[in-house]
């Protein structure tokens, strides 16, 4: 018995020196997206949720992190050798997710900060020149084809930190950065109230994208141009 098992020990089995195979699908390589992006008990401010989310959006920023407009190591370190039709194959991918959406969080707010919030979503600020949210990212804010996206459903916190990114310069899209001059016309009050009104929204069954929207828009918009 004991030379049985030292022989078998010596043995290695057939399959041992062979290396593991993975099944060469979309949903296998973007495994590590869906590790931070697609998890259903999360959707903050460091991790938002992609699904259902316009691909041509989801595309400009991929390109984004990947020409150095948006900055975040691990984006960039993940995304930077992707080849072109890939990052299409990856947004496309989200673009068409169904995912469970975790529970809202309550939102608190003055109603004099609330109805400052409504007035610049609903109708903008004239004095400030800063057009009404839904003007471009649609009456229920569900985003617009091909590029705009929903601000229903994201967090607070997460709506604060994008605008102020593009307040302080840290984010950029293609020029003529439209949201970073509307940022930058925002004092951080009217800041707090835009998140405080939208985070406090209702999303729309499977946060449909609407279509079409009024053009041209507001404002020149680099990455939803009027003549794509």
């Amino acid at each position: 018995m004991a030379a049985l098992a030292l022989s078998a020990l010596g043995a290695a089995p057939a399959w041992a020196d062979r290396p593991a195979v993975l099944p060469d699908t979309l949903q296998q390589r973007i495994a590590p997206c869906l590790s931070c992006h697609a998890r259903t008990d999360r959707d903050d401010a460091f991790f938002p949720r992609l699904a259902g989310k316009p691909a041509g959006y989801l595309y400009n920023q991929l390109i984004n992190f990947q020409q150095g407009r948006r900055r975040y190591p691990l984006m960039t370190w993940m995304v930077a050798p992707l080849p072109d039709p890939y990052l299409h194959e990856i947004a496309d991918y989200f673009a068409n997710a169904d995912l469970a959406r975790p529970p809202a969080p309550v939102v608190t707010a003055s109603p004099t900060e609330r109805a400052r919030g409504e007035q610049l979503v609903q109708r903008g600020d004239p004095a400030l020149k800063v057009p009404a949210c839904v003007a471009c990212h649609g009456a229920a804010l569900t985003g617009a084809q091909p590029a705009i996206p929903g601000l229903t459903g994201l967090p607070r916190d997460y709506i604060n930190a994008q605008l102020g990114a593009w307040k302080n310069g840290d984010r950029h899209a293609l020029a003529p950065d439209c949201m970073a001059e509307i940022a930058r016309r925002l004092p951080l009050q009217d800041v707090t109230a835009i998140s405080a009104y939208l985070a406090a929204q209702p999303v729309p069954q499977h946060g449909a994208v609407a279509t079409p929207i009024h053009r041209p828009l507001p404002l020149a918009c680099g990455s939803a141009p009027d003549q794509p």
